[in-house]
């Protein structure tokens, strides 16, 4: 019996996807423009902390466009956060997202997208159309007022 092999035993992790729903479909509000997605943005945002550090955060819509999630993707310094594509998709795919709106604040005050926030933006798009999830808008947010890219003709 010395050609026996032993059999090996493996130990995986396991992973358990889990979204909790809050509230009745009927009670999500509804997005219908740039300036109902950065109302709802607000009542989420840290008005302590918007014009002093940078966060990024999506609106997860569904095929009606009723929110069903805010999630901060991520927050960084005074000029820049980082935003993983991977993080954005992920929560999309979890709660079953059809469509969703980025946003990130410019503790600047300024309204203005940089090539950075557009090319972020395009990057956004393109993945979006291969997972058929679509970036509706990206909106650009201080205390004072919001930028839209769609509103801009930029998406």
């Amino acid at each position: 019996m010395k050609n026996v092999k032993k059999v090996q035993s493996w130990q995986v992790s396991e992973v358990e996807l889990v979204y909790v729903n809050k509230m009745k479909s009927t009670e999500r509000p509804v997005i219908t423009s740039s300036k109902t997605a950065y109302d709802v943005l607000m009542q989420h945002w840290d008005k302590n902390k918007i014009d002093y550090i940078e966060h990024f955060k999506i609106l997860l819509l569904d095929k009606a466009n009723r929110v069903l999630a805010v999630y901060e993707v991520g927050s960084g310094g005074l000029t820049a956060t980082f935003v993983d594509q991977r993080q954005v998709f992920c929560a999309g795919l979890l709660i079953k997202a059809t469509a969703i709106i980025l946003a990130h604040n410019h503790p600047s005050g300024r309204l203005v997208a940089s090539n950075e926030d557009q090319t972020l933006t395009r990057k956004m798009v393109e993945a979006g159309k291969i997972l058929d999830i679509q970036i509706l808008d990206h909106l650009i947010v201080t205390s004072e007022g919001y930028y839209s890219f769609a509103d801009e003709g930029l998406i």
